[in-house]
């Protein structure tokens, strides 16, 4: 970082210094790279059981009033 950057932040008041720390640490996070790792896929069939009782539709229907609840 360059003097005058330095400088300007120093000069604001510390509300705005904790903004450009929060903002520094965002970026960095940002840099990281993802872990990769495997999707579970453990619970595929679970529900078989119900495949002939609902349509995907109803069940969107379902989860989104489960969500209001």
């Amino acid at each position: 970082m360059n003097m005058q950057m330095t400088e300007q932040i120093r000069n604001m008041p510390p509300s705005l210094q904790k903004e450009v720390e929060d903002f520094v640490m965002f970026l960095a996070k940002c840099e990281q790279p993802h872990s990769r790792h495997k999707l579970r896929q453990d619970w595929a069939g679970a529900l078989k059981e119900y495949r002939d009782a609902f349509t995907s539709v109803a069940l969107q229907k379902k989860a989104l009033e489960w969500r209001l609840e």
